[in-house]
């Protein structure tokens, strides 16, 4: 009898430890014609969408090979942790991770799980997310017992990459269906973060091509993805692009932090439009190998969080001289853009308010007034009118030269185009499917006749203009000029000036807006300095109803 007990107590013991299973929800495609129908009214033309859902992927695709490690992680263990999670920053994560009260592999899992709970809603999907790294929990394990290998604060922190960054766990695509197969090796800067021991998390949607393909068309489209919607009014309000689901996923909280790329607004525009942190660094201070390309002239990818803190510490993680990009700087000094961010004295900075926007954006306004009260020098200036002629010829030149570098150079073997004319070709094989929105933009890029001669002429002329815009810089000894939204991301992109943008608030309609940073070359440990500063006393960022 006694031995019958004891295998009974044992049995019991067994299924105490035995791990509870709980069961992964499937997303299901759902009719959105009524949706759509409302939309067709909306103010703003490229809103009035044509679909929602993508055509091509199956979302259920996205985190399948994940479920066998999802399936032990539980709505409590979700709700318990969300306090040491949401809406924090690195360094609060990382001490959370020492004191033992959470894990590098909690911490996985537990974005995962907010994906996964998110994105199978429909409504509340925002179909930023198109690939999740099989190997994210795995990973994850391991750094839990490699604690000491690495020094950085990025060590064990998961990132999102838009979907035009290679890496070679998830396909590169562009959001393009001629890129659908693009197994490829990493890009420089997804080695770099690698090498510091950040966590891959998975890849989002973008505008196809970077925008560069369609117009008008809506921002966050892609063939691949489907529409990214703005969680802050997912069918109100516009994503910002072409750097949509870095944007809305750091609104809606699903990794730590994303990497987005511009040539010109791409980063400032979604962060902007979903109340989160960008940086658009000088071109040249992180390497474009890897990534495909509109414009070598002007490409860069750059950071986008939640917070100042975080975009300094994952800047710091991308940077790094890539002798195969003949734009990155050879200077051997790595900066760890977080250490100094306290020490910059608002007292001692001159900062230029364009007088256009004091006079019609009342943030704008309250903003600068708020920097003014808290010691910084404001200098009000007119700046010139600047006509960027031939800003897309530029663009669609680089184009042709760089499309094909790129895909013979870090494409799958196995991609059949190799060059603009072949996208365009392989899309009107199903435009319904592959351009329901037309390619003009890229036909555009495609017709483009301006010599090389005349784009090294133009391209010198519109660093010139770009300048002049912002001549203030000089005549007033300005530490930075402050802009709103991505409004002057044109002239930055061409003036090769990094710009930082910051939540500064929400219009009466609930629309988020930042205010901008724009600086001289080589300048982001100082706005990054002077923007930790302002932000500290904005406190402006909230988190979009419905995703606390």
């Amino acid at each position: 009898m006694n031995k019958i007990c004891f295998i009974l107590i044992l049995l019991l013991i067994g299924c105490k430890q035995q791990p509870i299973k709980t069961t992964i929800p499937t997303w299901q495609l759902y009719n959105e014609t009524e949706e759509l129908q409302t939309n067709q009214d909306h103010e703003i033309e490229r809103m009035q969408y044509k679909l929602i859902q993508s055509k091509y992927l199956d979302k259920n695709k996205i985190w399948e090979s994940l479920i066998p490690e999802m399936q032990y992680f539980s709505q409590d263990e979700y709700v318990n942790l969300k306090p040491l999670i949401l809406e924090q920053n690195i360094p609060t994560i990382q001490g959370h991770i020492q004191s033992g009260a959470l894990t590098y592999e909690q911490l996985v899992l537990w974005y995962l799980h907010r994906i996964v709970q998110n994105e199978i809603d429909s409504t509340k999907s925002l179909h930023s997310i198109i690939a999740l790294n099989p190997y994210c929990v795995e990973e994850a394990r391991k750094k839990d017992k490699e604690k000491s290998d690495s020094d950085h604060l990025i060590y064990g922190m998961p990132i999102l990459l838009k979907d035009n960054i290679n890496t070679r766990e998830m396909r590169t695509t562009a959001g393009a269906l001629a890129l659908a197969e693009n197994q490829t090796g990493d890009a420089f800067i997804t080695e770099r973060l690698k090498s510091k021991g950040a966590i891959i998390l998975g890849k989002v949607n973008l505008s196809e091509w970077a925008y560069f393909f369609c117009r008008p068309c809506p921002v966050g489209y892609s063939a691949i993805g489907g529409q990214t919607l703005n969680p802050y009014g997912r069918m109100k309000f516009e994503t910002g692009g072409s750097s949509s689901g870095s944007g809305t996923t750091m609104a809606a909280n699903y990794a730590v932090g994303a990497v987005g790329t511009e040539t010109s607004g791409s980063i400032l525009s979604p962060s902007s439009k979903n109340s989160v942190v960008g940086l658009k660094p000088t071109i040249g201070l992180l390497s474009r190998s890897g990534i495909v390309p509109i414009s070598s002239t002007l490409d860069t990818p750059g950071p986008m969080t939640k917070s100042v803190t975080d975009n300094a510490i994952l800047l710091s993680a991308l940077s790094g001289h890539d002798p195969e990009d003949p734009a990155s700087q050879s200077n051997t000094a790595i900066i760890n853009y977080k250490e100094e961010l306290e020490s910059a004295d608002l007292n001692k900075i001159r900062l230029g308010a364009n007088n256009q926007f004091l006079e019609r954006d009342s943030l704008y306004a309250l903003n600068v007034e708020l920097l003014r009260l808290a010691g910084a020098t404001i200098v009000e200036f007119d700046p010139p009118e600047v006509e960027l002629t031939g800003f897309g010829s530029l663009l669609g030149v680089d184009m042709q030269y760089d499309l094909p570098k790129y895909l013979g150079e870090h494409a799958a073997e196995g991609i059949e185009i190799d060059n603009i004319k072949d996208v365009l070709n392989f899309n009107l094989e199903d435009t319904l499917i592959r351009a329901p929105y037309g390619q003009s933009r890229l036909a555009g890029a495609s017709e483009d006749t301006t010599t090389l001669e005349v784009l090294e002429t133009l391209k010198t002329e519109l660093q010139q203009k770009g300048r002049s815009y912002f001549k203030a810089m000089d005549d007033e000894r300005l530490d930075a000029v402050l802009s709103v939204d991505n409004f002057n991301a044109g002239a930055a992109a061409v003036a090769k000036y990094p710009c930082l943008t910051i939540p500064m608030g929400y219009k009466e309609n609930g629309e988020p807006t930042n205010l901008t940073f724009i600086g001289k070359p080589f300048s982001e440990q100082a706005l990054l300095k002077i923007g930790y500063q302002y932000e500290k006393i904005s406190k402006a960022r909230k988190i979009p109803d419905g995703y606390q």
